[in-house]
């Protein structure tokens, strides 16, 4: 059986490759948001770094390579002021 590890008192601290701090956790929660990047970016393994420090000493564990991942793309925005004009065979839709 795995064993359980105590975070309760640590924090999760993300790194960029080159070494600059980019976020960090509240005590006890294991995880922290990159944000700030182009939708389609595709992040390859290891250009983040992860830790966990501990709140009490300050001292860091070794840094380990974040997965890779690709930001998401979202869909485009719904149609807004929706018009139909009846043609003699249908209609012409329109929006914006």
């Amino acid at each position: 059986m795995a064993e359980t590890i105590d975070r309760s008192k640590e924090i999760e601290v993300i790194y960029d490759k080159a070494g600059n701090k980019i976020g960090e956790s509240e005590i006890g929660v294991a995880s922290v948001a990159v944000t700030g990047l182009a939708a389609g970016t595709v992040v390859a393994d290891g250009d983040y770094k992860i830790t966990f420090k501990d709140s009490v000493t300050g001292l860091e564990s070794e840094k380990v390579d974040a997965k890779g991942w690709t930001v998401l793309t979202p869909a485009p925005e719904a149609p807004t002021d929706v018009t139909s004009t009846a043609t003699t065979d249908g209609a012409v839709i329109t929006s914006k």
